[in-house]
C-alpha cells in the first residue's frame, strides 16, 4: 500500500482513483464495509482504491484539550488498512486552513485538481467543507459538474446496533471485550515495541513485556486475558496490566504483557497483543505478598479463560 503524506508529495503517475474519506478510527466492521463497496467500485473503474484521513482527526482539531482516546494509533490503522486491501492511504494534515475550505474549494482543489478522484464512497452521514456544509446531496452535485460519482453506504448494523467507533469505546470503558470483538470483527489489539523496564515482574515471577504505547490516552485499562503475537509468538496465551501501575506508584501509562510459559527475550520485538476478556481494574496493594497472591490469582483467571 502507498502512503501518501500531504497532497505535496503527489506524483504525477498518482493522480486518478477511486476514494473514501473518514478517520477509520478502529476499522471496525462498518469500516470493513466501506472498504469492501471501496475496491468494488477501484475494480469496475480500472483504478486505485484510495482512502483519504486526516492527522489530527477533525475531532481532535476541535477537542482542542481531550479528545476521546483513539482506538487504533497511526501505524497501526497503516496496517489494518494493507490488510483489508486498500491500495492508496492518503493522509492529509487538518489544520485551520483546511478547517477553512468551502465545499466547492475542498472538491475542487483536493478531490479533482490534486487525487483526480473517479468516483467516492461514503457513509450516510458524511459531511464536508467549512462548518460541515457540504452533505451527499451537495457531493453528488459537485460530482456530476466536475465528473465523478458518489455511492452511498448505509449505515452498517449487527443484531439492530449501528456500527461505531463510539460504540466501540463505550464497550471497552465497561470492560465488555466480546461486544468490542463482535462489532471489530476481530479482538481489541494494541502494537507496540517491547523496551526494557525495572524486571519488577521477574522478581515477582512474573516476567513481562513491557511496551510503552505512545499515546495520551486510551479506550481500556486494567487487567485482562490475552494473547501475544510476534517475537516468534502466534496467539500465545497470557495476562496483562494496561495502566500506570499504582500497586508500585508507577506514573508512565504502560502495557505489560506476561505470556505464559515462555521465557524467551522479546526486547526490542514489535507485538500485536489481543485483549480478549477483562479481568480487574488496576489498584494499589498495601504489601508486596498481598499483590503476588492477586498475580496469582489473575493469571489462574486468564488461563482459565483462555483455555475455555
Amino acid at each position: 500500500m502507498e502512503l501518501i503524506r500531504g497532497l505535496y508529495n503527489l506524483r504525477a503517475g498518482q493522480r486518478g482513483c477511486v476514494l473514501t474519506i473518514g478517520a477509520f478510527d478502529g476499522i471496525h466492521l462498518g469500516h470493513q464495509e466501506m472498504i469492501r463497496v471501496l475496491r468494488e467500485r477501484a475494480a469496475e473503474h480500472g483504478l486505485p482504491a484510495a482512502l483519504m484521513s486526516f492527522e489530527p482527526t477533525p475531532r481532535e482539531f476541535f477537542a482542542k484539550g481531550t479528545p476521546p482516546a483513539r482506538l487504533t494509533r497511526f501505524r497501526e490503522k497503516f496496517e489494518a488498512l494493507e490488510r483489508y486491501g486498500v491500495d492508496r492511504f492518503v493522509c492529509l494534515r487538518f489544520d485551520e486552513r483546511m478547517r477553512r475550505l468551502g465545499r466547492e474549494e475542498f472538491v475542487n482543489e483536493v478531490l479533482v485538481k490534486a487525487l483526480g478522484v473517479r468516483h467516492i464512497v461514503v457513509g450516510h452521514d458524511f459531511r464536508f467543507g467549512r462548518d460541515n456544509q457540504g452533505d451527499i446531496a451537495c457531493l453528488r452535485a459537485l460530482g456530476a459538474a466536475a465528473g465523478f460519482e458518489v455511492t452511498e453506504v448505509p449505515p452498517f448494523e449487527i443484531d439492530g446496533e449501528r456500527v461505531s467507533s463510539s460504540g466501540i469505546r463505550e464497550a471497552l470503558a465497561t470492560g465488555d471485550m466480546a461486544k468490542a470483538a463482535k462489532l471489530l470483527g476481530r479482538p481489541y489489539r494494541m502494537t507496540g515495541k517491547v523496551i526494557h523496564g525495572e524486571k519488577l515482574g521477574r522478581k515477582l515471577g512474573f516476567p513481562t513485556a513491557n511496551l510503552r504505547l505512545h499515546r495520551r490516552a486510551t479506550p481500556v485499562a486494567g487487567i485482562f486475558a490475552i494473547r501475544v503475537t510476534g517475537g516468534g509468538l502466534n496467539d500465545a496465551p497470557g495476562v496483562a496490566s494496561l495502566g500506570t501501575r499504582p500497586a508500585v506508584n508507577g506514573k508512565e501509562l504502560l502495557l505489560e504483557a506476561h505470556v505464559f510459559d515462555f521465557n524467551g527475550d522479546l526486547y526490542r520485538q514489535s507485538l500485536h497483543v489481543d485483549f480478549i476478556a477483562y479481568l480487574r481494574a488496576e489498584r494499589w496493594f498495601a504489601d508486596m505478598d498481598t499483590l503476588i497472591e492477586q498475580m496469582n490469582r489473575d493469571a489462574a483467571q486468564a488461563r482459565q479463560i483462555l483455555a475455555s
